[in-house]
């Protein structure tokens, strides 16, 4: 069963793309609808448009879906990463989504 994240952000591939270390697996995209004489069929995808939307993770992983174990783009998850996740993208998990670890300490 897919697992949700307590949290994700869409962004546009292209803003992910202007991290210097970003390399994206297209590996394992989403299916798209398409329609096939009258017909609704899911049909593979091989790579990412710039504006098609991907999602960070509350873990900072990258997904092609909103589901935080399925159809990852990105998990190379480093300092630099959450860096120019924070900086270039606004990007902050908000308190409501983080762990009760982390809230209990801080």
């Amino acid at each position: 069963m897919a697992e949700m994240s307590a949290y994700c952000k869409a962004y546009e591939a292209k803003r992910l793309r202007a991290y210097p270390g970003w390399k994206e697996d297209a590996s394992d995209l989403r299916q798209e609808m398409t329609e096939v004489d009258g017909k609704e069929v899911e049909s593979a995808r091989d790579e990412i448009g710039d504006d098609d939307i991907l999602y960070v993770h509350d873990d900072y992983v990258v997904t092609d879906d909103v589901f935080r174990d399925q159809n990852v783009v990105f998990s190379e998850v480093t300092d630099e990463w959450r860096e120019f996740c924070h900086e270039e993208l606004d990007f902050e998990v908000p308190q409501f989504a983080r762990p009760e670890e982390a809230s209990a300490e801080g």
